[in-house]
């Protein structure tokens, strides 16, 4: 670590060493509570698209739907039917943004691996979708700087993410056991994160973080 062990999620300095597992050694910062991969272990884009290729997100598959829903249904109960939408980091399938155009939102892609566009990004938005993706930001506190700037004001961002809620078992978590898993958040982050970019923030499901726009 340098710049005076810089958190790469509020950008505070002063973060700890926190733990090795793996084979990788992990950073905890005291002021968001993010924990993160330490920079030189990060993964390379190659190894992320390989590792992304393995998962298996279904459109049929009722419970991978039903998991969706934790993010989905909140956005939708906030943002009308027509309101535009981004679904951010969207994997090589994406069914989450198959779920809000079927419920009537015209919904954008964006993954930097699988649907690079750059016109997605030349709009603005009433909401943003980022389901299982804010565990994948090398550069955490530009992505979500960038997410400030796509939405409009008023706009919603929902995250979708496995909080890490349990320091004793962090070398045994599945969700660290992903290499390409490298910054892990709690509540505390997300509303760290809220007073950045002077959002509102409220947790309406487990691992759901939605942040509002001021207006």
């Amino acid at each position: 670590m340098d710049m005076a062990n810089a958190c790469p999620v509020c950008l505070a300095r002063g973060s700890e060493p926190f733990a090795t597992a793996g084979g990788r050694s992990y950073w905890r910062c005291p002021g968001c509570e993010a924990t993160f991969l330490d920079p030189g272990q990060l993964p390379d884009r190659e190894a992320e698209r390989r590792r992304y290729l393995l998962h298996r997100n279904d459109p049929e598959d009722a419970g991978y739907r039903a998991f969706l829903g934790r993010l989905a249904g909140p956005l939708l109960e906030r943002v009308g039917p027509g309101g535009a939408g981004l679904d951010y980091g969207c994997g090589p399938v994406p069914v989450l943004a198959g779920m809000l155009a079927a419920e009537g939102r015209a919904v954008e892609l964006y993954d930097p691996l699988f649907f690079d566009r750059p016109e997605a990004l030349a709009r603005s938005y009433d909401f943003i979708a980022c389901s299982e993706a804010a565990e994948h930001f090398h550069r955490p506190a530009d992505e979500f700087a960038r997410l400030d700037g796509l939405l409009r004001p008023g706009g919603w961002l929902g995250v979708m993410t496995a909080f890490l809620a349990d320091d004793i078992r962090f070398e045994s978590w599945h969700y660290r056991g992903d290499s390409t898993h490298v910054v892990f958040y709690r509540e505390a982050t997300f509303r760290r994160l809220a007073g950045r970019f002077d959002w509102s923030c409220e947790f309406p499901a487990r691992d759901v973080a939605l942040l509002r726009k001021g207006r």
